[in-house]
């Protein structure tokens, strides 16, 4: 974690206690200073899974900046007595990041996705902001015996931002493995599913969904064979993880 930072320490995470704003101005600060930001934000899903993998846990204990993407970590900070200022959603940062880049003259790699999917966000952000943006881009379908040419042909590129839109872990253990060749990438973020959003192929929820904590519900209902075992049984387990922190902090209070 960057010193000096602002710190809310949630299930063993620090989290940046940093608003939107904030954390933009950070970011931009460390890109003009090509100074390395390896940024990650979590979600009720993600530290449950990290509860079970260790390998995930240390790949994001490992980053310089952890943000809430979830309104679940919010209010979760809130009941815990830890309250974060608001949550910093990743999608709503990228397309921030992108549109900053372009008025700065840096440059971005898009990696992950479907090639369909990676080449159409490639083609919009293009065309919006112009084709000097991309520094390069390649889908995120890939063996092992690969991994390493794809962290060289990242760093060959150019790029000032990269955004990794793979499924975790696997975005956050390629991403630490493959640090020290990535090191001249100034600032380097796991988007998840944000290219998808971005090409279309799936909608994001209404506003008042994403305030009323609902997001994942409309996710569901897009792909319901695909995430509900993450959502509804993960969000189950986040919940009693979440309670199990309540009653474990109000005895450490009873002690004290």
């Amino acid at each position: 974690m960057i010193p000096g930072i602002p710190i809310v320490e949630l299930f063993g995470i620090p989290v940046a206690n940093l608003s939107m704003d904030e954390t933009l101005d950070l970011i931009r600060r460390r890109v003009r200073n090509r100074e390395p930001l390896h940024h990650i934000v979590i979600n009720a899903g993600k530290v449950v899974a990290m509860q079970k993998d260790e390998q995930l846990r240390r790949s994001v204990l490992e980053a310089d900046l952890i943000n809430a993407d979830g309104i679940s970590i919010v209010w979760a900070s809130k009941i815990l007595g830890k309250p974060l200022k608001e949550r910093v959603a990743g999608i709503d940062l990228m397309n921030r990041l992108v549109e900053n880049a372009a008025s700065e003259g840096h440059k971005i790699f898009l990696f992950g996705a479907r090639e369909e999917v990676v080449s159409k966000v490639k083609d919009i952000w293009s065309e919006k902001y112009g084709p000097e943006i991309i520094a390069g881009y390649r889908n995120g379908y890939f063996g092992p015996e690969d991994e390493e040419n794809i962290a060289k042909q990242i760093a060959a590129s150019g790029a000032d931002l990269l955004f990794v839109a793979i499924s975790s872990p696997k975005k956050e253990i390629f991403l630490k493995k493959y640090k020290h060749i990535l090191k001249n990438v100034p600032f380097v973020m796991g988007v998840g599913g944000s290219f998808d959003v971005v090409a279309g192929k799936t909608k994001r929820a209404p506003l008042w969904m994403q305030k009323a904590g609902l997001e994942w519900f409309y996710r569901l209902i897009q792909e319901p064979r695909r995430m509900w075992r993450r959502y509804l049984i993960g969000n189950a387990e986040f919940l009693m993880l979440l309670l199990k922190e309540f009653f474990r902090k109000s005895r450490n209070n009873a002690a004290s």
